[in-house]
């Protein structure tokens, strides 16, 4: 059974960091793009960065592209998400995903889901 699992979540300040991270299980860790999403209430739920396999290649949307930073670790199954320089548009729970194709930004593409973590940056 595939379990993805985040935490890291909380209330932060404007232009303060998190760090979110998603364990994984039930599943071969080095075959799967990792990918970031975030909803906002009342929105769709919007591609944020993703990881590739390899962990060599990464993609951001452009709304947090220098801010934030994606990465993975094998050894714990683990990947990350460094979100620094936060602003109150961050605010949304966010969701990792994992999806067999490369470096998809559509939700649709992705295979397996997290139950999310909330993220909430004051102003």
């Amino acid at each position: 059974q595939v379990q993805l699992g985040e935490s890291g979540g909380g209330l932060v300040q404007a232009g303060g960091s998190l760090r979110l991270s998603c364990a994984a299980s039930g599943l071969t860790f080095s075959r799967y793009s990792m990918g970031w999403f975030r909803q906002a209430p009342g929105k769709e739920r919007d591609f944020v960065a993703a990881v590739s396999r390899s962990g060599g290649s990464t993609s951001y949307a452009d709304s947090v592209r220098g801010r934030f930073s994606a990465s993975r670790d094998y050894a714990k199954n683990t990947v990350y998400l460094q979100m620094n320089s936060l602003k109150p548009e961050d605010t949304a729970v966010y969701y990792c995903a994992a999806a067999t194709g490369w470096l998809p930004r559509d939700k649709d593409e992705y295979d397996y889901w997290g139950q999310g973590t909330q993220v909430t940056v004051s102003s």
